[in-house]
């Protein structure tokens, strides 16, 4: 009896976590293509509502292009919206981590694996903005280390083999990748320096759509 009230607990607990995963992807959008990003929006004032020409735009690309262009963070997400849910990963000594270990810092948030062509294609760029942003935004890679496909022996050896030095993150209890729902990849989440997860993008990005990430949640 002990044991079944256990497992009942454990699969209640597996069932919402899986949907404060799928609430957070739907906020994010789920139509994309590689090079846009899936960006909330913020709710139109009563004045821009009673306007119809000037009525909010849901359109994403053109969301993020703005964001890029004036700089301004409110045009593109909301000030209190759905918190970057927290998480346990470790490092390559096997040290836990956590999300909320970066607190009060705008975080790059990307899932990867070494056997992952377009995550291969990615990664120099976020090496390069990693090194170029140093402490002003955290880049935490993800490795999806599924213990078979990929093992924190392959995992290390190839970014050792890169030359990479953006700090890396093994999800050997796949504890991260079932929070944020990730069933594919690359997946990248931008989440600003209150928690929020302001954007997201599916498949590999370019430099410039990194850049435009990034530019919505570093001050």
């Amino acid at each position: 009896m002990e044991n079944r009230k256990k497992l009942l607990l454990a699969a209640l607990a597996l069932v919402l976590l899986l949907g404060g995963a799928y609430a957070l992807y739907g906020r994010l959008g789920s139509e994309m293509t590689a090079d846009r990003l899936a960006v909330r929006e913020t709710e139109p004032s009563a004045e821009t509502a009673s306007s119809p020409d000037t009525a909010a735009s849901t359109d994403t690309d053109s969301s993020a292009e703005a964001a890029a262009s004036s700089g301004t963070q409110e045009d593109t997400r909301e000030d209190a919206g759905a918190q970057a849910p927290d998480f346990t990963v470790y490092d390559i000594d096997g040290n836990a981590v956590r999300l909320s270990d970066y607190e009060g810092k705008p975080v790059v948030l990307n899932f990867w694996a070494s056997w992952c062509g377009p995550c291969q294609t990615e990664m120099p760029d976020f090496q390069e903005k990693y090194q170029e942003l140093g402490e002003d935004v955290r880049f935490l890679m993800i490795n999806m280390t599924d213990g078979s496909r990929e093992t924190v022996e392959t995992a290390s050896d190839f970014v050792a083999q890169q030359g990479y030095s953006f700090p890396v993150f093994y999800d050997t209890e796949s504890e991260a990748a079932m929070t944020y729902g990730v069933y594919s990849l690359p997946t990248t989440y931008f989440i600003d320096a209150s928690g929020a997860a302001v954007a997201r993008a599916s498949g590999a990005i370019d430099a410039e759509t990194l850049q435009r990430g990034i530019d919505m949640i570093a001050k």
